[in-house]
Protein backbone atom coordinates (compact mmCIF):
# COMPACT_ATOMS: atom_id res chain seq x y z
CA UNK A 1 0.00 0.00 0.00
CA UNK A 2 2.83 2.39 0.88
CA UNK A 3 4.52 1.59 -2.48
CA UNK A 4 1.30 2.37 -4.42
CA UNK A 5 0.81 5.57 -2.47
CA UNK A 6 4.41 6.60 -3.23
CA UNK A 7 3.93 5.94 -6.96
CA UNK A 8 0.70 7.99 -7.01
CA UNK A 9 2.51 10.88 -5.32
CA UNK A 10 5.26 10.79 -7.94
CA UNK A 11 2.74 10.67 -10.79
CA UNK A 12 0.78 13.59 -9.33
CA UNK A 13 3.95 15.64 -8.98
CA UNK A 14 4.93 14.82 -12.57
CA UNK A 15 1.51 15.88 -13.83
CA UNK A 16 1.77 19.16 -11.95
CA UNK A 17 5.20 19.81 -13.46
CA UNK A 18 3.86 19.18 -16.95
CA UNK A 19 0.94 21.53 -16.36
CA UNK A 20 3.17 24.30 -15.06
CA UNK A 21 5.66 23.80 -17.91
CA UNK A 22 2.81 23.95 -20.42
CA UNK A 23 1.52 27.21 -18.95
CA UNK A 24 5.01 28.68 -19.01
CA UNK A 25 5.98 27.63 -22.55
CA UNK A 26 5.86 31.22 -23.72
CA UNK A 27 8.18 32.27 -20.91
CA UNK A 28 10.69 29.53 -21.73
CA UNK A 29 10.65 30.46 -25.41
CA UNK A 30 10.81 34.17 -24.63
CA UNK A 31 12.85 34.67 -21.46
CA UNK A 32 12.90 38.44 -22.02
CA UNK A 33 9.25 38.59 -20.91
CA UNK A 34 8.06 40.42 -24.05
CA UNK A 35 5.15 38.02 -24.56
CA UNK A 36 2.11 39.37 -22.64
CA UNK A 37 1.02 37.04 -19.80
CA UNK A 38 -2.64 37.94 -20.41
CA UNK A 39 -4.85 37.40 -23.42
CA UNK A 40 -4.71 35.25 -26.54
CA UNK A 41 -1.31 35.67 -28.16
CA UNK A 42 -2.41 33.49 -31.10
CA UNK A 43 -4.77 36.17 -32.41
CA UNK A 44 -3.57 37.83 -35.61
CA UNK A 45 -4.90 40.93 -37.34
CA UNK A 46 -7.49 39.81 -39.88
CA UNK A 47 -10.68 41.57 -40.93
CA UNK A 48 -10.11 44.57 -38.66
CA UNK A 49 -12.95 47.09 -38.80
CA UNK A 50 -13.16 50.51 -37.19
CA UNK A 51 -15.47 51.15 -34.26
CA UNK A 52 -17.45 53.51 -36.52
CA UNK A 53 -17.85 50.72 -39.09
CA UNK A 54 -18.86 48.26 -36.38
CA UNK A 55 -21.59 50.60 -35.16
CA UNK A 56 -22.82 51.03 -38.72
CA UNK A 57 -22.85 47.27 -39.32
CA UNK A 58 -24.93 46.71 -36.18
CA UNK A 59 -26.92 49.93 -36.20
CA UNK A 60 -30.13 47.92 -35.82
CA UNK A 61 -28.86 46.54 -32.50
CA UNK A 62 -27.96 50.01 -31.30
CA UNK A 63 -31.45 51.36 -31.94
CA UNK A 64 -33.39 48.39 -30.56
CA UNK A 65 -33.52 49.10 -26.84
CA UNK A 66 -34.81 45.67 -25.84
CA UNK A 67 -32.24 43.18 -27.09
CA UNK A 68 -28.67 42.51 -28.19
CA UNK A 69 -27.17 41.08 -31.38
CA UNK A 70 -24.66 38.25 -31.59
CA UNK A 71 -21.70 39.14 -33.77
CA UNK A 72 -21.45 36.31 -36.27
CA UNK A 73 -18.84 37.78 -38.61
CA UNK A 74 -15.18 36.97 -37.98
CA UNK A 75 -14.22 40.61 -37.42
CA UNK A 76 -11.93 42.45 -35.03
CA UNK A 77 -11.36 45.94 -33.68
CA UNK A 78 -7.99 47.45 -32.81
CA UNK A 79 -8.16 50.23 -30.24
CA UNK A 80 -6.52 51.75 -27.17
CA UNK A 81 -7.82 51.66 -23.62
CA UNK A 82 -9.01 55.11 -22.54
CA UNK A 83 -10.60 54.19 -19.21
CA UNK A 84 -10.48 51.38 -16.66
CA UNK A 85 -11.30 50.63 -13.03
CA UNK A 86 -8.14 52.07 -11.49
CA UNK A 87 -10.06 54.74 -9.57
CA UNK A 88 -13.09 52.60 -8.76
CA UNK A 89 -15.53 54.62 -10.86
CA UNK A 90 -15.72 52.33 -13.89
CA UNK A 91 -16.87 48.95 -12.62
CA UNK A 92 -16.18 45.71 -14.52
CA UNK A 93 -15.64 47.56 -17.76
CA UNK A 94 -13.13 49.38 -19.90
CA UNK A 95 -13.57 52.07 -22.53
CA UNK A 96 -11.68 51.89 -25.81
CA UNK A 97 -11.22 54.23 -28.79
CA UNK A 98 -9.65 53.77 -32.20
CA UNK A 99 -9.93 57.36 -33.42
CA UNK A 100 -13.27 56.79 -35.15
CA UNK A 101 -15.36 56.26 -32.04
CA UNK A 102 -15.55 54.93 -28.51
CA UNK A 103 -16.99 51.75 -27.06
CA UNK A 104 -17.58 50.19 -23.64
CA UNK A 105 -16.48 46.57 -23.12
CA UNK A 106 -18.02 44.77 -20.13
CA UNK A 107 -15.85 42.22 -18.30
CA UNK A 108 -16.67 40.37 -15.09
CA UNK A 109 -13.36 41.01 -13.36
CA UNK A 110 -11.91 43.51 -10.92
CA UNK A 111 -8.42 44.98 -11.17
CA UNK A 112 -8.55 45.26 -14.97
CA UNK A 113 -6.26 48.27 -14.78
CA UNK A 114 -3.43 45.91 -13.81
CA UNK A 115 -3.01 44.60 -17.36
CA UNK A 116 -5.24 47.03 -19.29
CA UNK A 117 -3.78 50.42 -18.34
CA UNK A 118 -4.83 53.58 -20.13
CA UNK A 119 -2.90 53.73 -23.41
CA UNK A 120 -2.69 49.96 -23.90
CA UNK A 121 -3.51 48.97 -27.47
CA UNK A 122 -5.56 45.81 -27.84
CA UNK A 123 -6.87 43.60 -30.62
CA UNK A 124 -10.34 42.23 -29.92
CA UNK A 125 -11.88 39.32 -31.80
CA UNK A 126 -15.62 40.06 -31.83
CA UNK A 127 -17.03 36.83 -33.25
CA UNK A 128 -19.57 35.27 -30.84
CA UNK A 129 -19.61 38.30 -28.53
CA UNK A 130 -22.70 40.52 -28.32
CA UNK A 131 -23.32 44.15 -29.14
CA UNK A 132 -26.17 46.37 -28.02
CA UNK A 133 -26.88 49.26 -25.70
CA UNK A 134 -27.50 50.02 -22.08
CA UNK A 135 -29.51 53.21 -21.88
CA UNK A 136 -28.52 53.92 -25.50
CA UNK A 137 -24.80 53.54 -24.71
CA UNK A 138 -23.15 51.06 -27.15
CA UNK A 139 -21.49 48.15 -25.35
CA UNK A 140 -19.84 44.80 -26.01
CA UNK A 141 -20.38 41.84 -23.69
CA UNK A 142 -22.73 38.92 -23.17
CA UNK A 143 -26.53 39.20 -22.81
CA UNK A 144 -28.22 39.92 -19.50
CA UNK A 145 -31.99 40.20 -19.16
CA UNK A 146 -33.39 42.11 -16.20
CA UNK A 147 -36.70 41.61 -14.43
CA UNK A 148 -38.43 43.97 -16.88
CA UNK A 149 -37.42 41.84 -19.86
CA UNK A 150 -34.81 44.32 -21.06
CA UNK A 151 -31.72 42.61 -22.50
CA UNK A 152 -28.40 44.45 -22.72
CA UNK A 153 -24.73 43.52 -23.18
CA UNK A 154 -23.35 42.89 -19.71
CA UNK A 155 -20.21 41.54 -18.08
CA UNK A 156 -18.68 38.61 -19.98
CA UNK A 157 -16.80 35.88 -18.15
CA UNK A 158 -13.15 36.86 -17.72
CA UNK A 159 -11.94 33.57 -19.23
CA UNK A 160 -14.04 34.27 -22.32
CA UNK A 161 -12.59 37.77 -22.54
CA UNK A 162 -9.03 36.46 -22.40
CA UNK A 163 -9.79 34.24 -25.40
CA UNK A 164 -10.90 37.29 -27.40
CA UNK A 165 -8.21 39.86 -26.63
CA UNK A 166 -4.55 40.31 -27.48
CA UNK A 167 -2.34 43.00 -25.97
CA UNK A 168 -0.27 44.88 -28.55
CA UNK A 169 2.99 46.48 -27.54
CA UNK A 170 3.54 48.72 -24.54
CA UNK A 171 1.00 51.23 -23.15
CA UNK A 172 1.40 54.68 -24.70
CA UNK A 173 -0.82 57.42 -23.26
CA UNK A 174 0.50 59.90 -25.83
CA UNK A 175 -1.39 57.97 -28.52
CA UNK A 176 -4.73 58.83 -26.90
CA UNK A 177 -6.63 61.98 -27.87
CA UNK A 178 -8.74 63.80 -25.30
CA UNK A 179 -11.46 65.46 -27.35
CA UNK A 180 -12.93 68.87 -26.53
CA UNK A 181 -16.58 68.58 -25.56
CA UNK A 182 -18.62 71.10 -27.52
CA UNK A 183 -21.11 72.62 -25.07
CA UNK A 184 -23.05 74.14 -27.95
CA UNK A 185 -23.95 70.62 -29.12
CA UNK A 186 -25.15 69.31 -25.79
CA UNK A 187 -28.64 68.70 -27.23
CA UNK A 188 -27.43 67.48 -30.64
CA UNK A 189 -28.53 63.83 -30.98
CA UNK A 190 -26.07 63.10 -33.79
CA UNK A 191 -23.19 64.56 -31.76
CA UNK A 192 -24.16 62.38 -28.80
CA UNK A 193 -24.39 59.23 -30.93
CA UNK A 194 -21.01 59.97 -32.51
CA UNK A 195 -19.13 60.75 -29.31
CA UNK A 196 -20.69 58.74 -26.49
CA UNK A 197 -18.10 56.42 -25.01
CA UNK A 198 -15.15 58.68 -25.82
CA UNK A 199 -12.54 60.36 -23.62
CA UNK A 200 -13.39 64.09 -23.58
CA UNK A 201 -12.87 67.25 -21.58
CA UNK A 202 -15.44 69.90 -20.65
CA UNK A 203 -13.65 73.19 -19.99
CA UNK A 204 -14.70 76.07 -17.79
CA UNK A 205 -17.82 74.44 -16.38
CA UNK A 206 -19.31 74.62 -12.91
CA UNK A 207 -20.64 71.87 -10.68
CA UNK A 208 -24.05 73.22 -9.75
CA UNK A 209 -24.21 71.67 -6.27
CA UNK A 210 -20.62 72.46 -5.24
CA UNK A 211 -20.41 74.55 -2.05
CA UNK A 212 -16.94 73.71 -0.76
CA UNK A 213 -18.06 70.81 1.43
CA UNK A 214 -20.52 68.74 -0.62
CA UNK A 215 -18.77 65.65 -1.95
CA UNK A 216 -19.02 63.84 -5.27
CA UNK A 217 -20.76 60.67 -4.11
CA UNK A 218 -21.88 60.41 -0.48
CA UNK A 219 -23.46 57.12 0.51
CA UNK A 220 -26.63 58.87 1.70
CA UNK A 221 -27.40 60.19 -1.80
CA UNK A 222 -26.71 57.09 -3.91
CA UNK A 223 -29.23 55.79 -6.42
CA UNK A 224 -30.04 52.21 -7.35
CA UNK A 225 -26.73 51.96 -9.19
CA UNK A 226 -24.72 52.96 -6.10
CA UNK A 227 -23.85 56.22 -7.82
CA UNK A 228 -24.60 59.92 -7.54
CA UNK A 229 -25.24 62.41 -10.35
CA UNK A 230 -23.96 65.98 -10.02
CA UNK A 231 -25.31 68.54 -12.48
CA UNK A 232 -22.94 70.53 -14.65
CA UNK A 233 -23.77 74.16 -15.45
CA UNK A 234 -27.25 73.55 -14.10
CA UNK A 235 -27.94 71.34 -17.12
CA UNK A 236 -30.35 68.47 -16.59
CA UNK A 237 -28.77 66.47 -19.41
CA UNK A 238 -25.10 66.85 -18.44
CA UNK A 239 -23.94 65.25 -15.20
CA UNK A 240 -20.81 64.00 -13.49
CA UNK A 241 -21.69 60.45 -12.42
CA UNK A 242 -19.62 59.00 -9.59
CA UNK A 243 -19.78 55.67 -7.82
CA UNK A 244 -19.88 55.63 -4.04
CA UNK A 245 -16.98 53.17 -4.38
CA UNK A 246 -14.82 55.62 -6.36
CA UNK A 247 -11.60 56.71 -4.69
CA UNK A 248 -12.77 60.32 -4.95
CA UNK A 249 -16.34 59.69 -3.74
CA UNK A 250 -15.67 61.56 -0.49
CA UNK A 251 -13.78 64.42 -2.12
CA UNK A 252 -15.50 67.84 -1.91
CA UNK A 253 -16.55 69.11 -5.32
CA UNK A 254 -14.49 72.10 -6.45
CA UNK A 255 -16.28 75.43 -6.66
CA UNK A 256 -15.93 77.93 -9.47
CA UNK A 257 -14.88 77.13 -13.02
CA UNK A 258 -13.33 73.70 -13.52
CA UNK A 259 -12.09 71.48 -16.33
CA UNK A 260 -13.45 67.94 -16.14
CA UNK A 261 -12.03 64.97 -18.05
CA UNK A 262 -13.74 61.62 -18.29
CA UNK A 263 -15.42 59.01 -20.42
CA UNK A 264 -18.53 60.72 -21.80
CA UNK A 265 -21.19 58.03 -21.83
CA UNK A 266 -24.92 58.40 -22.26
CA UNK A 267 -28.00 57.23 -20.46
CA UNK A 268 -30.96 57.79 -22.78
CA UNK A 269 -30.58 61.52 -23.60
CA UNK A 270 -28.31 62.45 -20.67
CA UNK A 271 -24.55 62.89 -20.97
CA UNK A 272 -22.69 61.20 -18.10
CA UNK A 273 -19.09 62.14 -17.38
CA UNK A 274 -17.31 59.19 -15.77
CA UNK A 275 -14.12 60.50 -14.22
CA UNK A 276 -11.42 57.84 -13.92
CA UNK A 277 -9.31 59.21 -11.05
CA UNK A 278 -9.13 62.31 -8.85
CA UNK A 279 -6.76 63.88 -11.39
CA UNK A 280 -9.59 64.16 -13.91
CA UNK A 281 -10.77 67.52 -12.56
CA UNK A 282 -8.94 70.75 -11.86
CA UNK A 283 -9.55 74.47 -11.59
CA UNK A 284 -9.77 76.19 -14.95
CA UNK A 285 -6.82 78.36 -15.84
Amino acid sequence: MKRNKHIKTILAAAALCLAVTSCMDDDWNDPTGTIPPYGNNNLTETNVVTIAQLKEMYSYALTDQTDTAKITEDIQIKARVTGNDVGGNLYNQISVDDGTGGLIICINKGGLWGYLPVGQEILVSLKDLYIGTYGNQPQIGTPYTNSSGYTSPSRMNHTLWLEHVRLLGEPDVSKIDTLEFDMSKIDDADYMAENSGRLMIARGVTLTQANGTKTFAPEAEKDGGNSVNRYVNGEGNLVVRSSTYADFAGTPMPTGKVDIVGIFTRYTSTWQILMRTDTDFKKSE
